[in-house]
């Protein structure tokens, strides 16, 4: 379901909570499909509960989870909550497209890139 890359920079929460709405955003996750709870995530992913938590605290502020006391944590059914996560990924998109560019790539260059990476190919590139 979501894996952790420990070699990565970007923090264990925000991998697990990018999981997620990816999960939820490809239609994996429907609205009031119930999440691990804290304790299994954890164990599962041999993690501290705590980042667990955090993650799924972020999930909640965003909308993109609801909790029910004593019940466990559920992907929300809101609509606003995904169009909000879109827009956030373009906008991290365009980011990383202006640095890129003030590095020096190309469009050419990017746009190999861009296909390269929705093909599958060397992550490398």
């Amino acid at each position: 379901m979501i894996t952790i890359d420990y070699k990565s920079r970007v923090p264990i929460y925000d991998q697990i909570t990018a999981g997620f709405i990816r999960l939820k955003t490809l239609g994996i996750l429907k609205p009031h499909d119930k999440l691990p709870s804290v304790r299994s995530m954890a164990s599962s992913l041999g993690i501290n509960p705590n980042t667990v938590q955090k993650a799924y605290a972020i999930l909640e502020a965003d909308g993109v989870i609801y909790s029910v006391s004593g019940k466990g944590s559920f992907i929300s059914d809101d609509d606003s909550a995904d169009a909000a996560i879109k827009e956030a990924a373009k906008s991290d998109f365009k980011m990383a497209i202006e640095a890129a560019k003030s590095m020096g790539l190309g469009l050419e260059e990017l746009k190999t890139l861009l296909e390269n990476t929705f093909k599958g190919g060397d992550k490398n590139d």
